[in-house]
């Protein structure tokens, strides 16, 4: 039987609220206290209101019960809302912070990369730190310089290399950091929402490094609110709800298992007041996904609409606000962003509204999407509230072949599946000529 990479058992994590950690004292405030203990101590016995009590404490587990086993191999997708135990979990799998109860069992070098240049010296340079960063991983001198190059045209800092990294922008400590962590081949690489940073053509570049590090056999523990990310690049997932483990298994499962919460459809979401997205101008409060009858509706034939509703609410009124919605497929694909700036011309006073996007019955292919709903101001450009993934829904083919599918039972690849207009007519002309 082989060996897990990582195995977890009955793993706890608390810590006291309220409790202050005791400093360094100086001599003199030692023995002040000291001499003042015998007066303290009497007052305290008297009652004397305040005198000397110690704050209140109050025990909070982050993490209770965690269990699981990764095999070597293994990306592993670990989601959670914000509060979860994530990045708890993966201080304590780095060996950052020792665990409260059970334990952690780890066959493999770790290389972890829990902040934008975690173990980076400011004062050191981009090469004094590529050089400190691996030998902390436990790479040799030889290994270090064998991955050296690929670090650094990865990062894209060659003109930079010799500068101390404290001068360095956060795109650029971000592209280095990340560069060392995943180049230096340890067995089991961690991952916390390192994606979050730098821009649109630096995340696509470190998905597909992340795809090569999965592709090589290598563990990787991948945390990310980015549900897309998860579905391409990982084949397992847990969910972590309030420290403890609420799903594990496939990543379709466990994503799935996420947008739902576990205890509603995916089409529907709602918003408390105190946790909705959004700021002065504008809140959401509700998000859905509806038929043509205007009912919640997870699963939606192909053939017919699917309407995106949104509920928000204006509390600054005056501006000329612009619903957008943004759809990505199971793999993580933008199908397409669009907004209703057409249809949105006149300032809106407060008050609450709702907003619909009608999507074509015959656009698109089979499977999952998940939605994000926002809302924004286009001149300036200031978005107000987005939140991805707020939605998911699916979508099915018809039995009766009435679709671009038509009698054929095969896997139909693509993102989108238009019934397009066709046009045959026969060349009669040029059969003529040919005769």
């Amino acid at each position: 039987m082989e060996t897990p990479a990582i195995r977890v058992c009955d793993l706890g994590k608390s810590y006291r609220l309220g409790a202050q950690p005791a400093g360094y004292r100086t001599l003199r405030e030692s023995l002040a206290g000291a001499f003042s203990a015998p007066l303290r101590r009497f007052r305290e016995l008297s009652g004397a209101e305040g005198a000397g009590r110690p704050a209140e404490t109050k025990e909070f587990w982050a993490l209770r019960n965690v269990s699981f086993e990764i095999a070597p191999g293994d990306v592993v997708g670990i989601v959670g809302r914000n509060g979860a135990g994530k990045s708890t979990l993966l201080k304590i799998l780095s060996q950052i912070t020792p665990p409260t109860t059970g334990r952690i069992e780890i066959a493999g070098r770790i290389a972890s990369l829990l902040e934008v240049g975690t173990g980076f010296h400011p004062e050191l340079t981009g090469r004094e730190n590529i050089h400190l960063n691996g030998a902390i991983l436990g790479m040799n001198r030889r290994e270090i310089r064998s991955k050296f190059d690929q670090i650094v045209a990865f990062a894209e800092v060659e003109q930079f290399l010799d500068t101390p990294v404290k001068r360095y922008s956060s795109g650029m400590y971000m592209r280095l950091a990340f560069a060392v962590a995943a180049h230096l081949d340890p067995e089991i690489l961690i991952i916390d929402e390192v994606l979050a940073v730098g821009d649109a053509t630096f995340q696509k570049k470190c998905l597909g490094r992340l795809g090569e590090v999965a592709a090589g056999g290598r563990t990787v523990l991948f945390v990310s609110h980015n549900m897309q990310a998860v579905t391409r690049l990982c084949n397992r997932g847990i969910l972590l709800s309030r420290g403890s483990v609420a799903a594990e298994g496939s990543v379709e499962t466990v994503v799935r298992h996420y947008l739902t919460d576990g205890n509603h459809s995916a089409a529907e979401r709602h918003w408390e007041p105190a946790e909705s997205p959004g700021n002065d101008v504008a809140r959401l409060l509700r998000a859905r996904v509806i038929n043509q009858a205007g009912q919640t509706s997870q699963t939606l034939d192909i053939r017919r609409p699917v309407g995106i509703e949104m509920e928000y609410e204006v509390r600054t009124g005056g501006q000329v606000l612009v619903p957008n919605i943004h759809l990505y497929n199971a793999d993580g694909i933008c199908v397409f962003i669009n907004n209703g700036w057409q249809h949105t011309r006149q300032p809106r006073g407060p008050g609450r509204y709702r907003s619909v996007a009608w999507i074509p019955g015959n656009l698109l292919s089979e499977g999952t999407f998940t939605v994000g709903v926002a809302l924004s101001t286009l001149d300036p450009i200031i978005v107000h509230f987005f939140a991805p993934e707020s939605v998911a829904f699916e979508v099915v083919d018809s039995l009766d072949g009435d679709s671009a599918r038509g009698p054929y039972a095969g896997v139909f690849p693509g993102v989108v599946r238009p019934v397009l207009e066709w046009d045959t007519t026969r060349d009669t002309a040029r059969e003529a000529v040919s005769a």
